[in-house]
């Protein structure tokens, strides 16, 4: 009889490999601790999934929020929102964070994603963060100028999450700029000990881009070649990452099948995984042995890059400059989720401090 709980208590008890819960809401974090979550994740879109399925557990605070700030807009009091589910969520994972002396036990909070192009607006909001949260890591996205806050974050004692990142190009540039922030710290004698910074690769979101790509142009390829490509690119930079020696680690996130969890075990990277495929995965006859460093077979790497210039973007190492980060595909469709989510956000405290007289 087996002595662990589940497939990813397994992965979490024997390999490098860290399990995250893709989740602020309390009731699926819980579950992910159980399994052995050492981490976690919020950002608006996340809230406002967990305002759907508990309203009833934040309406009266909510309402109180609204109360405690009479000259609030819906952004400050959504924002305060923001704060408090990650506090909550936070406490969860904080006896992990003190026992690994801030290396693990830590939740991400996500800047605005209106502030993709302004680095000062994203450096404000992660240091605002650190008031709210000790086990913190900040999500900036992976564009030029959030490369310029994830250097300056990092060199301010923030550990990073870089995300809105699906290509090997964005990877390295994240591992560059947070290797800059940290020799800037040491060149200062400044404690970089008990920083944990992680690069996050979207796969599925790669994977994604590539099926829209396809459908768009008329392209015909292999349908099971699509959904390798992100763990293409994430296993390309890994072994760069494991060459050039980065103190972050990557982080594979957005999840579309087993291939983003199951070729990544034995890596000492983090899976951040949302609370339905963790309950799939645990659920599975998956086996849970080391697949990180087997390669993707070389017919579906050629394939791909034989018909996407797309996918070349991603997985070359000088496939993108940072310059053009911001214009590729994922990147576009991710912010516009991202934004799209924190106006529904803003909506729903909207509709609470003036409510439709009509309904």
């Amino acid at each position: 009889m087996s002595t662990y709980k589940s497939p990813l208590h397994e992965m979490s008890e024997t390999t490098p490999t860290d399990y995250w819960n893709d989740s602020c809401a309390m009731d699926e974090l819980s579950y992910g601790v159980e399994h052995g979550a050492v981490g976690a994740t919020t950002n608006p879109v996340i809230v406002v999934d967990v305002l759907k399925k508990a309203y009833q557990d934040w309406d009266g605070r909510i309402r109180q929020i609204i109360r405690e700030m009479p000259k609030a807009t819906e952004d400050d009091v959504a924002w305060r929102l923001i704060d408090e589910m990650a506090a909550k969520a936070a406490a969860l994972l904080r006896p992990t964070f003190e026992a690994t002396k801030g290396k693990k036990g830590r939740l991400s909070m996500q800047t605005n994603a209106k502030f993709n192009r302004n680095p000062e607006a994203m450096v404000e909001q992660a240091l605002h963060f650190t008031t709210v949260i000790p086990n913190l890591n900040v999500k900036m996205p992976v564009t030029a100028a959030g490369l310029e806050a994830i250097e300056e974050a990092t060199y301010r004692g923030i550990s990073v999450n870089a995300t809105v990142s699906f290509t090997v190009p964005q990877a390295l540039a994240v591992g560059e700029a947070v290797e800059r922030g940290l020799k800037r710290r040491e060149q200062e004698g400044l404690d970089v000990a008990e920083m944990a910074p992680v690069s996050t690769v979207m796969v599925g979101r790669t994977d994604d881009w590539l099926k829209v790509v396809a459908n768009k142009h008329d392209i015909i390829v292999d349908p099971a070649y699509l959904d390798w490509a992100g763990v293409a690119v994430m296993k390309r930079a890994y072994g760069i990452y494991q060459e050039r020696g980065y103190r972050a680690r990557l982080l594979a996130a957005a999840y579309r099948n087993h291939l983003h969890w199951s070729q990544f075990i034995g890596g000492d990277v983090v899976t951040t995984i949302p609370y339905a495929w963790a309950k799939r995965f645990n659920g599975s006859d998956v086996p849970v042995i080391e697949r990180i460093h087997d390669p993707v077979d070389p017919t579906i790497v050629n394939g791909l890059l034989d018909k996407f210039e797309e996918f070349r973007k991603a997985y070359e190492p000088d496939g993108m400059t940072i310059e053009q980060f911001e214009g590729y595909g994922a990147t576009r469709r991710t912010l516009r989720q991202f934004i799209g989510g924190y106006a529904e956000l803003c909506q729903m405290m909207r509709d609470i401090m003036i409510p439709n007289p009509d309904k």
